[in-house]
């Protein structure tokens, strides 16, 4: 087991506990519930239930409140928790390392990605990747952001990149890009390609946003009540393809983050243009379960991604910075 003192708050004499009952106590703390704590331990909920009552009494206390509602860590099981989350990130850093030393980087490594990047950003990734790492058995799921953070959360991902919030339980997160926002549309719209756009300006939009459970449709709305732009018709599609084809065919228009559109420069099936007088931006964050660290495949992955990313940023400051600063009004 992993020594620990025996009280989160004091520096007690030392005791011994074991690995599965640690481990218990973090399922619970971030499921909220013996029974969901005990499916992802593969275990019965009574010998979860057990665990923590073994720590508990070796600790001398109480690290739960237990109610009709489910399970809530007491500030002493809170602080606690976070403790038993770092020693055993730790443990399993030791373990990445050693193998790191050998030169194995084998293992799985599954990742949860949005459309945004699985566009443009993903395939030079990988070309680079894979040939770097052929032992490493690749799984990698698009989705939008619930839905990856619930996988992150249930283990069934090693990471995944979501638009920023404010954080949960059971989930470390860190800042991976910020990005500047592009207005999408087709050449019906008019648009002059890669001109500055202010919002304000333009004839109301008919606009295609992400549905109201999406982190991005919130900040969209935000700023467009916020910044005068009026809004014709609004269509909520949660689907990246579709709405990139029924754009690039019609009069309407998207907003989306320009690492998904820098392969359209210069295409003429899509209109890509900057938004300015605000600029509007979007952050992404890096998610992953706390009571895990990044294994070396993991780092080495994340590392390739953000210099594709970087790479995308300079591409596109190359040909926005190329062209006279004309400015739309349609």
């Amino acid at each position: 087991g992993i020594k620990f003192s025996n009280s989160p708050s004091s520096g007690a004499s030392m005791t011994s506990i074991p690995l599965r009952q640690i481990r218990a106590v973090i399922a619970v703390c971030e499921e909220g519930s013996f029974t969901r704590a005990a499916m992802r331990e593969n275990a019965t909920q009574s010998g979860i239930s057990q665990h923590v009552a073994a720590v508990e009494r070796a600790l001398n206390v109480k690290l739960f409140e237990r109610t009709t509602g489910g399970v809530t860590p007491t500030p002493a099981g809170y602080r606690y928790y976070k403790s038993c989350v770092e020693a055993v990130g730790a443990l399993e850093h030791a373990a990445n390392e050693a193998r790191s030393f050998a030169g194995q980087v084998t293992g799985e490594l599954r990742i949860g990605l949005m459309p945004t990047f699985t566009r443009a950003v993903l395939a030079p990734v990988l070309d680079d990747f894979v040939p770097r790492c052929p032992e490493v058995r690749l799984h990698i799921v698009e989705g939008y952001s619930n839905l990856l953070t619930e996988m992150v959360r249930d283990g069934g991902l090693d990471f995944a990149v979501v638009p920023a919030f404010e954080g949960a339980i059971g989930l470390r997160s860190r800042l991976l890009l910020r990005d500047r926002e592009m207005l999408i549309s087709g050449p019906r719209r008019g648009f002059t390609p890669l001109a500055p756009l202010r919002l304000s300006e333009c004839k109301p939009l008919k606009i295609v946003v992400p549905g109201p459970d999406n982190i991005r449709r919130r900040n969209l709305e935000t700023y467009f009540h916020s910044h005068g732009v009026e809004i014709e018709a609004m269509l909520e599609m949660d689907a990246m393809i579709a709405t990139l084809e029924f754009v690039a065919r019609s009069d309407w228009a998207t907003i989306l983050p320009s690492v998904i559109s820098v392969n359209d420069i210069g295409r003429g099936a899509l209109t890509v243009n900057p938004i300015v007088d605000p600029e509007m931006h979007a952050e992404f964050v890096v998610i992953q379960p706390t009571r895990r660290t990044l294994s070396t495949q993991a780092r080495l992955f994340l590392e390739r991604f953000e210099q594709e990313v970087s790479h995308i940023h300079e591409v596109w400051d190359k040909a926005i910075n190329c062209l006279p600063q004309v400015r739309n009004i349609a």
